[in-house]
């Protein structure tokens, strides 16, 4: 929860993250928090404490899961299709205006909310109790079902579109001779290694747990699920706390932005003594579009 916490503090507070892949980022942190608070729920609401639960509280704390999962899965296919626009026609940000991306979270987190709400309100096994799951018993197996194989897809999909952004890049930059094409096209490829490592860890993370319920779904008692998704579910969690490190691993940026919180966390008035957001550092970003602008000049 304090890892992504302090990835959305740190693109709220530094303009060069004012773009619409780090506002998409920073609502998957958001998602990765709210995981965080669903597992932490859960945790506290499980085991013996079950049956202690109503069933309004059951299904709230199903769909606190749910809503975490499907908002992550939007928000990856919404990065991956601002990727593609944006390397297809060589910008290295989306010109996508502002509205239309608080437009974009908002619609993933209704998506999230809607398929988190269906089980609880029709999609259940309460009138058909031979339709029950065991890993989550009051849920429809066929909803289960269609849950798995919806995410699936999308992974899919996703895999697809960056497999076909890797592909275009490398032969593009067989055919840039100049330094500035050079620099933006490593400028791309830096930022598509970060964003397919997010996606990795992702799918590495979660798929266990979604092949789980597929085969809960597909098989009821007999696959044995109920054995494996608590620990399914612990690696899908630690997605969460993967993404934040990713970030700081792989965005010299992003590191410097998280000090500078650090230090005014740690010491009062440092943030006014020393503020790295309005200073000017060079980088291969800032070098690229300056000689594009000379290049328009001439």
């Amino acid at each position: 929860v304090l890892a992504n916490l302090m990835v959305m503090v740190a693109i709220f507070m530094n303009r060069r993250f004012h773009f619409p892949i780090y506002y998409l980022l920073g609502n998957m942190a958001a998602a990765d928090l709210f995981a965080g608070l669903a597992y932490t729920n859960l945790m506290l609401n499980t085991g013996p404490w079950t049956r202690m639960l109503s069933k309004e509280q059951w299904y709230i704390r199903g769909a606190l899961i749910d809503i975490s999962l499907t908002a992550s899965v939007a928000n990856l296919l919404a990065v991956a299709v601002e990727r593609h626009q944006t390397i297809i026609t060589m910008q290295l940000h989306n010109n996508m205006t502002k509205k239309r991306v608080v437009l974009l979270i908002i619609s993933i987190w209704v998506a999230g909310i809607i398929m988190g709400l269906v089980p609880s309100l029709f999609w259940n096994c309460e009138c058909d109790l031979d339709d029950c799951s065991t890993v989550a018993p009051l849920y429809s197996r066929r909803f289960l079902i269609f849950w798995a194989v919806l995410n699936l897809l999308t992974f899919l999909i996703m895999l697809v579109m960056y497999a076909r952004i890797f592909f275009y890049v490398k032969c593009q930059s067989r055919h840039t001779s100049n330094h500035t094409s050079e620099v933006r096209h490593q400028t791309f490829v830096n930022l598509m290694k970060t964003i397919s490592m997010v996606l990795g860890a992702f799918v590495i993370c979660w798929t266990p747990g979604l092949v789980t319920l597929l085969l809960d779904g597909l098989l009821g008692k007999d696959s044995k699920a109920n054995r494996y998704e608590k620990y399914c579910l612990v690696i899908a969690e630690c997605n969460s706390l993967v993404n934040p490190i990713i970030y700081s691993l792989r965005d010299v940026e992003m590191r410097r932005t998280f000090k500078w919180i650090l230090c005014c966390l740690c010491r009062k008035g440092v943030c006014q003594q020393r503020d790295p957001l309005s200073t000017v550092i060079d980088s291969p970003v800032k070098e690229v579009f300056s000689e594009d602008n000379q290049n328009a000049d001439r």
